[in-house]
C-alpha cells in the first residue's frame, strides 16, 4: 500500500473528501463538447456545447466561439463570416456535398408498383443489412454544386456504393485538392457479398474538367481513408494492408512525385487520426500509447526514414485534433475522471493549457476517483498495464467489492477514455474497485501485443483477464468474495466465456451485446471480414477453428453457476439480438439468476437519455442484488 500513496501523490490526485458522489442522472448533466474547428485567422476555436434533458428525452446544442488566448466563450448563431467551408472550392466557384441517390430496387413496390400497400423487403445477395439500418437500395454519393448558377451533378453516378462511408462516415471523406481542379474521396465500391468480406476501400480522383475518375490506392486491397492535402497540394492518407483485418496496423501514406511514402512504416504502434503542419513539412498524428493516446509528429523526408516524435505524455487521452494555429495545436482531452474539454498544445515542448471550461462547475461539485497505473505479470512472462478505479475517500482498512472490466473491440485501446455509459467514474462512486486490463489485442503496446488475439479470442487474453483479477485481488481491501465481471461486445463474449472458466472467481456477470454463441455470430452478422479474420471463417471449415469448438461459449454453459445480467439492444445487427436471447435463455433453463435488458431501438450501444440512465440503474441494482 505504501507504492499506491506514494502513486497518487506524485500524480496529483489525493482528492479532496468534500462534495457528492456520481451518480446517473449527474452523469448526463455534463455538457459534451463538439468542436468545429478553428476560425479564418486561427486566433479562435469554434464548438458546439450539447446539453440533455431527461424529462424529455432530447438534447440541444448552442455554438461558441472561444479565444486561444483564453477568457469566456461568446455564443454565436452564424459563424460563416469567420469560418472556411473546407467544402467550397479555393475559388468559391464550387461547393461539395453529399446525399442519398435511389440505386436499387429492395422494397416491394419497388418491383411490383401496383402493390403501394406491400411491406417487403427482398434480397439476392449480401450487405442486405449494416450496423442498425436495413440496406434500402439508396446509397450517399458526393455532388459538386456551382455556387452561382445552382447547378449540380453526381460525381459517382449510377454507382450502388457510399461516400461517405457507412456506417460512420462523414464529410471528412471527401476533400478538395489544393486548386479546386480535383475531388478526393473515399469509396468501397464493392457489393453484396464481395462488400461484406471486403475492407477494400480506396481514394479516388475526381476530375473536374474531364469528369473522370482515378483510383489512386489500386494496390492496396485493406483500408485507404482520410484523405488530407497539405499546402502545398500533397496528398496523404491512413493505409491498412491486410485484406480483410479492420484494427491492422494503421500507418500515414503520402504520395509525393507519383510513389507512395509510408512515413509511420517502421514505428511500432498504429495511428487512429492525422493533420498536415501549417508549413506541409510534418504531419500532427494522434495515437494510443501505454493505455492513453498522445500527440505525435512525423516530419516529411527527402529521402532518409521519417522521424517521429512525441509532444505529449501524461495520464489522459489525446482525443482529437481540431487545428493548428502557428506553434499551438488545439486538442480535445479526456481522462477517467473527466469529459471531454479544449485543450491548447505548444508544439515546441508539448505543454497543455486547459481552454473550455464547459463542466469546471459540476466537476467542482463531484468527488472524483483515484486511478492506479499498474504493470501486473502475465502468465508468460510479460508486463501488462493495468487501471485501477478507486472509490472516492477511499480507505485501504476498508475491504471493497471489485468489478473486473472487460474492454470490447477485440482490438481497441483501453485508455484514459471517459464513456457515458461504461463510466468507471460512476463504477466506483458506487463503491466497487475497477480493475481494467490492457490485455492482449489492445493497441498502444506495439503490433504483436495488438495482433495476439485474432484467432485466439479464448487463450492468451483470458489468462490475461485473469491474472489482473488475481493480482489487484492480493491486496488486503480487495473482498475476494465479491468480484464482478463486466463487459460488453467482444467484453460481452469475455463474459459469457469466463462464466465456464472462472474457478468461482467470480460472483456475478453482467454482459452487454455480447458474442454468446459464435456459429450464429458468423450467421447473421453484417461485416463478415470481421469474423473471417478473428474467428478464422466459417464454423463449416474441416477442422473448425478454435473460435466454434474451445472458443465458444455456448459449449460451456453446463459450467455456468454465478448470475448473470444480459443486455441486448434490437438494432444491434453486428451482434444480432438473437446473441442475447440465446444466453438469457441459456441461464434461465440452468436456473440461474438472471434477468434480461431488451432496447428494442437502441442498436450497438444505448444512446438515449432515459435509455441510458435505465440501463445504469439496472447494472448498479443488479449489482447490489449479487455482488
Amino acid at each position: 500500500m505504501k507504492k499506491l500513496y506514494i502513486f497518487l501523490i506524485l500524480s496529483g490526485i489525493c482528492l479532496s473528501a468534500t462534495g457528492q458522489t456520481m451518480t446517473p442522472e449527474k452523469l448526463w448533466e455534463l455538457k459534451r463538447i463538439s468542436p468545429i474547428g478553428l476560425t479564418t485567422n486561427g486566433e479562435q476555436v469554434i464548438y458546439s456545447s450539447s446539453s440533455y434533458d431527461i424529462n424529455s428525452n432530447t438534447s440541444s446544442a448552442k455554438t461558441f466561439v472561444l479565444s486561444l488566448k483564453g477568457g469566456e466563450p461568446i455564443q454565436v448563431t452564424n459563424y460563416d463570416s469567420i469560418f472556411k467551408d473546407s467544402k467550397v472550392s479555393p475559388s468559391g466557384e464550387y461547393k461539395i456535398f453529399s446525399k442519398e441517390v435511389k440505386i436499387q430496387p429492395v422494397y416491394g413496390d419497388d418491383f411490383y408498383p401496383e402493390m403501394k400497400k406491400s411491406d417487403v423487403y427482398i434480397y439476392d445477395d449480401l450487405n442486405y443489412r449494416h450496423w442498425d439500418t436495413w440496406e434500402d437500395g439508396k446509397y450517399s454519393h458526393v455532388f459538386v454544386k456551382n455556387i452561382s448558377t445552382g447547378e449540380e451533378w453526381d460525381i459517382m453516378q449510377g454507382e450502388p456504393h457510399d461516400t461517405p462511408l457507412q456506417p460512420f462516415g462523414g464529410a471528412e471523406d471527401y476533400i478538395w485538392n489544393q486548386d479546386g481542379s480535383k475531388v478526393f474521396y473515399v469509396s468501397k465500391k464493392v457489393k453484396g457479398r464481395e462488400y461484406a468480406e471486403s475492407t477494400n476501400t480506396d481514394i479516388y480522383a475526381y476530375d473536374l474538367a474531364s469528369k473522370t475518375t482515378t483510383n489512386l490506392t489500386d494496390d492496396n486491397e485493406g483500408y485507404d481513408t482520410s484523405p488530407a492535402i497539405s499546402k502545398d497540394g500533397t496528398l496523404a492518407w491512413l493505409q491498412m494492408d491486410e485484406p480483410g483485418y479492420e484494427a491492422d496496423k494503421n500507418d500515414i501514406i503520402v504520395l509525393r512525385d507519383g510513389h507512395k511514402l509510408n512515413l509511420t512504416k517502421e514505428w511500432d504502434g498504429t495511428v487512429s487520426s492525422f493533420l498536415w503542419a501549417e508549413d506541409g513539412k510534418k504531419l500532427f498524428f494522434i495515437a494510443p500509447i501505454a493505455g492513453t493516446k498522445q500527440l505525435f509528429q512525423v516530419n516529411l523526408p527527402k529521402k532518409a526514414s521519417a522521424e517521429i516524435k512525441q509532444i505529449t505524455q501524461g495520464q489522459f487521452d489525446i482525443t482529437a485534433m481540431v487545428g493548428q494555429s502557428n506553434n499551438t495545436m488545439v486538442v480535445t482531452r479526456t481522462d477517467m475522471n473527466h469529459a471531454s474539454e479544449i485543450y491548447t498544445v505548444n508544439l515546441r515542448n508539448g505543454k497543455m493549457d486547459q481552454l473550455s471550461h464547459v463542466n469546471d462547475g459540476f466537476y467542482d461539485t463531484i468527488k472524483l476517483s483515484q486511478i492506479e497505473k499498474r504493470m501486473v505479470p502475465t502468465t508468460d512472462g510479460k508486463e501488462m498495464l493495468t487501471w485501477v478505479i478507486y472509490p472516492p475517500d477511499f480507505d485501504p482498512n476498508k475491504k471493497y467489492p471489485a468489478l473486473l472490466y472487460l474492454q470490447g473491440g477485440p482490438q481497441s485501446p483501453l485508455s484514459q477514455f471517459y464513456s457515458f455509459r461504461w463510466n468507471f467514474q460512476l463504477m466506483a462512486a458506487n463503491g466497487y474497485i475497477v480493475v481494467a486490463p490492457n490485455r492482449r489485442g489492445m493497441p498502444g503496446h506495439g503490433v504483436a501485443w495488438n495482433e495476439q488475439i485474432s484467432g485466439d479470442w479464448g487463450g492468451q487474453n483470458m489468462k490475461d483477464y485473469l491474472s489482473a483479477i488475481d493480482e489487484v485481488s492480493k491486496e488486503d481491501f480487495i473482498d475476494k468474495d465479491r468480484i464482478g465481471a463486466v463487459g460488453a461486445s467482444y467484453g460481452g463474449y469475455s463474459v459469457y466465456y469466463l462464466a465456464g472458466h472462472h474457478d468461482n472467481r467470480f460472483k456475478t456477470f453482467i454482459a452487454h451485446d455480447g458474442i454468446f454463441n459464435t456459429r450464429s455470430m458468423y450467421g447473421t452478422t453484417e461485416e463478415l471480414f470481421f469474423v473471417n479474420k478473428d474467428m478464422g471463417g466459417p464454423y463449416w471449415q474441416t477442422p473448425s477453428p478454435k473460435a466454434y469448438t474451445e472458443f465458444n461459449p455456448i459449449n460451456f454453459v453446463e459450467k455456468w453457476n454465478a448470475p448473470m445480467l444480459i443486455i441486448q439492444g434490437g438494432k444491434d445487427f453486428r451482434v444480432p439480438i438473437g446473441q442475447g436471447l440465446e444466453a438469457f435463455q441459456a441461464a434461465q433453463l440452468r436456473g440461474l439468476k438472471s434477468k434480461l435488458l431488451y432496447f428494442p431501438m437502441e442498436n450497438h450501444w444505448i444512446l438515449s437519455p432515459q435509455n441510458g440512465i435505465i440501463w445504469q440503474k439496472e447494472f448498479f441494482k443488479w449489482l447490489e442484488e449479487t455482488l
